[in-house]
């Protein structure tokens, strides 16, 4: 059983290095130097430009790693 759980572990933290490495990719360039014609920040979209997309997965993922665990205990205390 140990060995399904190191597999299953070893297989998250992939995941999670998978997605958490497309949150850089994400981003918005940097507004064109100088000052013309208005203030140079008109090509962002409104509320800025970050990223929640991969923040959410990321929750998701550690609330499905929470949930299973809390399975795998329930029904480890069942067999015992």
């Amino acid at each position: 059983m140990k060995n399904i759980t190191r597999i299953l572990m070893m297989v998250m933290i992939v995941f999670v290095a998978i997605v958490s490495s497309t949150s850089v990719f994400g981003q918005f360039p940097p507004p064109p130097p100088g000052g013309e014609h208005g203030s140079g920040n008109s090509q962002l979209p409104p509320g800025g430009s970050a990223p929640i997309g991969s923040g959410i997965v990321f929750l998701i993922t550690l609330a499905a790693g929470y949930g299973g665990k809390k399975v795998y205990n329930a029904r480890k205390r069942l067999t015992e």
